[in-house]
């Protein structure tokens, strides 16, 4: 057995108890591996270097793992924490909301009674409209006197008995009017309804006068301009776009007007006045430049706000 090199004599061998046979087969071809065999002697023996190496490898092959403990076990997962941060409102959004607020007339209204118009109120609105393009000089032109204004409605009155008060002499004027053409008295409104309800509201006023409606819900301009040439009519109710657009094309002749009466104080559903929406204020304003104002100054022509 010693002889044959071939053999491996410590597996042939009986294990004897506590003896170094019963070591683990892998600690034993790691000796084998780390260190020569007696056939090999001959080579060259490792240092006292590599031996302390070998030696502290083989420690730590043979050492113990050591079990994992009961913290690093448990992983403790700790929650994370989410904010959600709200869009701040922009300066334009506040803005808007304070204009839509000021914009409601009824939150106005309801706080204060409503005051009736006067002519001061009528001249403060020629001063705004025509401010941006009239010189001064040409303001002053505009300035209205105070003779060609009527008694205002101080809301006490109905329409017939508003113009009974401002026009006493009705049915002598009515009698001597034989132009056509041409009205007496012209009162403007907002809208044709409005017209209507004016129109049914006259009875107690207009006698045997004729009373002819200008504004633009079912009739056309022609039509009117025919039935002002073949008839004498002696007051209009309507709105001021109808009546400028009669007056353009010559159906309505202003000069014999004694009276003009705006529908002042009254207020549709958004409790807007006639002068309160920009589209009314802008052609009423055009109708006046169309000689309202040259007859004022003539004292030819009364204005009343109703």
């Amino acid at each position: 057995m010693a002889d044959d090199l071939g053999d491996e004599w410590w597996e042939s061998q009986p294990a004897a108890a506590g003896s170094p046979a019963r070591l683990n087969k892998d600690f034993i071809i790691r000796v084998l591996w780390r260190r020569p065999s007696s056939r090999n002697s001959s080579g060259p023996k490792p240092s006292g270097d590599e031996e302390g190496r070998d030696t502290e490898m083989m420690q730590q092959d043979t050492a113990p793992v050591p079990e994992p403990s009961q913290e690093t076990k448990q992983v403790t997962v700790t929650p994370m924490e989410c904010f959600l941060t709200q869009a701040k409102e922009t300066k334009e959004e506040t803005r808007k909301t304070k204009k839509w607020k000021k914009k409601k007339i009824s939150e106005i209204l309801a706080k204060s009674e409503p005051k009736p118009g006067t002519p001061g109120d009528l001249q403060q609105l020629i001063k705004d409209h025509y401010s941006g393009s009239r010189s001064v000089i040409e303001l002053e032109e505009l300035n209205l006197p105070d003779s060609c204004f009527l008694k205002a409605n101080d809301l006490t009155h109905s329409l017939s008995s508003y113009l009974k008060e401002i026009c006493p002499k009705w049915v002598k004027l009515r009698k001597t009017h034989s132009e056509k053409k041409s009205v007496l008295m012209l009162i403007m409104c907002s809208s044709a309804v409005r017209a209507l309800e004016l129109i049914r509201s006259l009875t107690a006023f207009k006698g045997d006068a004729k009373v002819m409606k200008l504004f633009a819900k079912h009739i056309k301009v022609r039509e009117q301009v025919k039935f002002l040439e073949n008839r004498v009519i002696h007051l209009g109710v309507g709105t001021p776009g109808r009546i400028k657009e009669l007056v353009k094309q010559d159906g309505l002749n202003l000069n014999p007007l004694k009276f003009l009466v705006f529908d002042w104080n009254w207020r549709d559903q958004k409790l807007r006045r006639m002068m309160d929406i920009p589209e009314i204020r802008k052609e009423v304003f055009e109708l006046l430049d169309m000689g309202v104002f040259s007859l004022c100054k003539s004292e030819s022509l009364k204005l009343g706000l109703f």
